[in-house]
């Protein structure tokens, strides 16, 4: 294929990485604020309110506090925060506006997550991870798809910056359009 191809393999890639990465922030989004104990996908799951939204909150609080690395100010400010950020981040990989940053941002708070994973593992901490919800152990299997993680936004990272800023391939040549 031409390298103005609307279908090369670089664009692919592209696009299946933030599709990915913008799917598992949101269900981890998802995970995190729907109520402990209640059945993914069902829709009394789907009724959130504040009584239950603050549970949920609570119960992910005491996952990261878990880690034994922040204060309990900051414990709480992060609880509070990180499931929207997610969810936030989930729609903008999905709708790929402003790939290049988002994506960046991405593999920042990924890489992030990954290093804390590394540093509890090494210390022996038998902890939950709270990646997707309560209940999720730590182990090799939750570092091998975290670490995995982290290298596809990376991945998705490079190429979003590599992508040459430029009209669509499919736009019209510059000298073909008539001028007013």
């Amino acid at each position: 294929m031409r390298e103005t191809s609307p279908l090369n393999f670089q664009r692919t890639l592209l696009l299946l990485g933030r599709l990915a990465l913008g799917v598992v922030f949101l269900y981890a989004a998802y995970a995190k604020l729907s109520p402990a104990g209640s059945n993914l996908f069902t829709v009394s799951s789907l009724r959130v309110s504040a009584g239950t939204l603050g549970i949920s909150i609570s119960f992910f609080a005491v996952q990261i506090d878990s880690f034994r690395l922040l204060p309990l100010w900051a414990v709480n400010a992060l609880a509070h925060t990180l499931p929207f950020l997610e969810l936030l981040l989930g729609l903008l990989l999905l709708a790929g506006w402003q790939l290049r940053w988002v994506s960046g941002f991405t593999s920042l708070l990924l890489l992030g997550f990954f290093s804390v994973m590394v540093r509890t593992y090494a210390k022996g901490l038998e902890i939950n991870c709270g990646c997707f919800g309560p209940g999720e152990a730590l182990g090799v299997k939750t570092l091998i798809r975290d670490g995995l993680l982290a290298a596809l936004a990376i991945t998705t990272t490079v190429i979003a910056f590599r992508a040459k800023r430029g009209p669509h391939p499919w736009a019209a040549p510059l000298e073909d359009v008539p001028a007013k």
